[in-house]
């Protein structure tokens, strides 16, 4: 009796990134329908490309695609699924990277939470880019500019050592402008999935964010501003309320 093999089915082609990506894509294509021409955007580069679903989409969209992801066994099924793109293994972490070159448009999606070194990449995403940033992810809960380590699952959909930085939206937008951005937006509106909405009963989990040199004219783009610390952690009294402050003193004068 003939056995037939059984493969496993690749996580990036489960239905949570089926519908994820296709909301996503949606409002790409619309963003990218209107700067493509008046930012003259030819080239690409899909950093951390996964299985190459933004590569491609890139491609249809008329760019000159190169597609980057850390993982060789993601990079070879995407090369399988996807010819004429240019795909290859790296690090984004690693300073290998920018031997990528420059590219009229970088794109970045669900990546930057999986890193150990968030602020250095999107260093390195700077170097790259000529006109244009596009970054998504997941963000750690708050408003202040802060990162949480978080320890990851063990799938391969997460990061490559499975500890990650998980920066806030204003964490992320500060390393934006920090990496040397004038202008840093949110996507308006963001893709029409549940994780980039706030419920009753459930917070907003995923951003989107433009990133540019320049200023760019759409409506589908809303500026946002770079946050300022609000703590000072080599000051004892900062972060403690002004309540708080005074019970301490009259405890101690007492």
């Amino acid at each position: 009796m003939r056995r037939t093999r059984l493969t496993k089915q690749p996580i990036f082609d489960a239905v949570h990134y089926e519908s994820l990506n296709t909301s996503r894509g949606a409002v790409v294509s619309a963003l990218l329908a209107q700067l493509k021409e008046p930012l003259q955007l030819r080239t690409a580069i899909d950093v951390g490309c996964g299985l190459g679903y933004f590569s491609a989409l890139l491609k249809s969209l008329g760019f000159e695609v190169s597609a980057v992801d850390g993982r060789q066994q993601n990079v070879e099924e995407a090369n399988r699924r996807n010819p004429g793109i240019n795909f290859a293994c790296c690090d984004a972490q690693s300073p290998e990277l920018l031997k990528q070159g420059k590219f009229d448009l970088v794109f970045c999606f669900g990546l930057l939470y999986h890193l150990e070194n968030p602020f250095l990449t999107i260093r390195y995403l700077r170097e790259m880019t000529r006109n244009l940033l596009l970054v998504e992810g997941v963000i750690y809960p708050g408003a202040d500019p802060i990162m949480g380590l978080v320890d990851e699952g063990l799938t391969e959909d997460q990061g490559l050592n499975h500890v990650a930085f998980y920066p806030t939206e204003s964490c992320l937008v500060k390393m934006l402008y920090r990496s040397g951005f004038a202008h840093v937006y949110r996507f308006q509106p963001l893709a029409d999935h549940p994780e980039y909405r706030s419920t009753s009963r459930s917070r907003q989990v995923r951003t989107m964010l433009a990133a540019s040199p320049t200023p760019l004219s759409t409506a589908l783009l809303r500026q946002l501003p770079e946050a300022k610390s609000p703590e000072a952690p080599w000051d004892a009294y900062s972060g403690v309320s002004d309540r708080t402050l005074r019970g301490r003193i009259r405890s101690i004068l007492k």
